[in-house]
């Protein structure tokens, strides 16, 4: 089995460096103006960018710059001109998903690498051929394909990149597509400045239809309120198969690993430039923990299932990977460990090998007493909490909360990138 890159996302500058350190082969990271990520961009300054991508490629890895949106014509005239400063830096491909951008691309930068985004939505083997002819080198698969789709894709086209998500939050329409930003704030999904109005906080009100016919209903009507707009009702039909409102889970498709790496796809890729760097570096070491246990033949563990669910998600789904979910299936996913609940308190600092005290930055409470998992690029364990110091050496009973600094005694080693999680009772 050919070992698949495992790409993780880089908002900011810290959370390219938990990527990498926690076993990514490849970030991506796109400039506010062309990527679909116009706000939380840390890279908005070619300095930034130059930054990251030198950090990147010191470490052997790849730097992927995103510039997937799909463009009204103001911002053809400036591509081209804001780009070259940009390849400059040297990313190693652009993902991309206009035709008109691509087409512009390979006219001016032939060699150039350009991976087509998931915003594109190929969904089949001629499609992925049809780009293939066009010269692009890798193709990330839409989200809404099941894996044996995905395998017959690898079928029909072995010589092309296939990538395709693995984890993160999944568009309530077919990625990128959704027209509920632009509706409601005027600020388009695939300009990069989504609001995410699928993931707002709605009232349902009861609606009646009046002497005019407006508002039939099917079997029940009832009027939605956004909590921000109260007053601004709007009608929601219910028929015999459920009513239909707008929030997706989020994708976690970890227990799919080995099935996609046995199909053969180039790339498996974590989704959230917005999330912060506990959660990249948790997922990124999940994965890799998947990775690498499929390809060493280990059969999955399911306490992966449970160290995802640690993180903060709206509930999750293996999206359709697997369209019709058999009982042994709901069993299986079941069994991983369901009392192990934690939540992100610290971050280590420093460490002085001469007391042996690690530095933390505090993030949220923990006491001594609690049960801590110390998080590491090199892997976890856990421990009891028996010691806890201010700066000044004093014994606390609790470390207060974020933005304050304690000190928990370790024994010698390399706690760079070290991370601490509060188990919860």
């Amino acid at each position: 089995m050919k070992t698949p890159e495992l790409l993780a996302p880089a908002g900011t500058l810290r959370n390219l460096r938990y990527a990498l350190a926690y076993g990514a082969d490849a970030v991506y990271a796109g400039m506010p103006r062309y990527s679909l990520r116009v706000r939380n961009n840390d890279f908005s300054t070619l300095e930034r960018l130059a930054e990251g991508i030198a950090l990147t490629h010191a470490q052997g890895k790849r730097f992927f710059l995103t510039s997937n949106l799909l463009p009204h014509n103001a911002k053809l005239k400036t591509f081209l001109t804001d780009l070259e400063p940009v390849l400059e830096l040297g990313p190693d491909a652009l993902i991309m998903a206009d035709p008109g951008l691509i087409m512009l691309v390979r006219e001016r930068w032939p060699e150039l690498p350009v991976h087509l985004s998931v915003q594109a939505n190929t969904m089949n083997h001629a499609a992925v051929r049809f780009w293939e002819r066009l010269g692009i080198r890798r193709i990330i698969l839409s989200r809404e394909l099941s894996l044996d789709e995905v395998e017959e894709i690898r079928n029909q086209c072995p010589e092309v990149e296939l990538e395709v998500f693995v984890h993160g939050a999944l568009c309530i329409a077919y990625s990128g597509r959704c027209l509920l930003s632009g509706y409601f704030n005027h600020r388009d999904a695939n300009q990069g400045s989504c609001t995410n109005a699928c993931r707002w906080s709605y009232q349902v009100h009861e609606a009646r239809p009046d002497e005019s016919g407006d508002l039939q209903p099917a079997t029940r009507i009832s009027l939605l309120e956004e909590a921000e707009r109260p007053g601004e009702l709007m009608p929601v039909e219910e028929d015999e198969h459920g009513t239909y409102i707008m929030n997706s889970r989020d994708l976690r498709a970890v227990e799919h690993v080995e099935r996609l790496v046995r199909i053969g796809v180039d790339s498996l890729k974590i989704e959230g430039r917005t999330k912060s760097h506990y959660y990249v570096a948790r997922t990124t070491q999940v994965y890799r923990r998947a990775i690498d246990d499929a390809l060493a033949g280990r059969p999955f563990d399911p306490r992966l299932l449970g160290s995802l669910d640690n993180l903060a998600n709206r509930g999750y789904t293996d999206g359709f990977f697997q369209r019709h979910h058999h009982q042994a299936y709901q069993n299986y996913l079941a069994s991983r460990s369901e009392s192990v609940r934690q939540r992100f308190v610290g971050e280590l600092s420093g460490y002085d090998a001469d007391s042996g005290l690690a530095q933390v930055e505090v993030k949220n409470k923990f006491a001594t007493g609690d049960e801590l998992e110390l998080i590491l690029p090199g892997g976890n364990r856990r421990f009891r909490l028996q010691t806890l110091l201010d700066r000044q050496g004093r014994p606390l009973a609790e470390a207060p909360g974020g933005g304050h600094q304690v000190c928990i005694p370790l024994p010698p080693g390399d706690y760079a990138m070290g991370l601490l999680a509060r188990t919860l009772p």
